[in-house]
């Protein structure tokens, strides 16, 4: 394999796995953001039961996680291309 190959899946790699922290905390804070914004209103029904459920913030986190799945493993690919190779 190429050299260039090889330090463009190191890239890659490091790119998804930065883009998979960000989305994921990315996600976390809307969800903050949105609970808090309905505690301060008079019905607190959601707000404690989480009920509806906004598919939103998980759609993020499950995002977030398939990124840095996708990181560690072009990053695990290289790394081993370059040991190995």
């Amino acid at each position: 394999m190429p050299q260039n190959d090889l330090y463009l899946f190191l890239g890659l790699g490091g790119f998804f796995v930065l883009l998979g922290i960000g989305t994921f905390i990315w996600g976390r804070g809307e969800e903050k953001g949105y609970y808090s914004k309905i505690s301060s209103r008079a019905d607190a029904r959601e707000f404690l039961d989480h009920w509806p459920r906004r598919p939103q913030f998980e759609a993020l986190k499950i995002g977030g996680r398939i990124f840095l799945a996708i990181g560690i493993l072009m990053v695990l690919t290289g790394a081993g291309v370059w040991l190995w190779g």
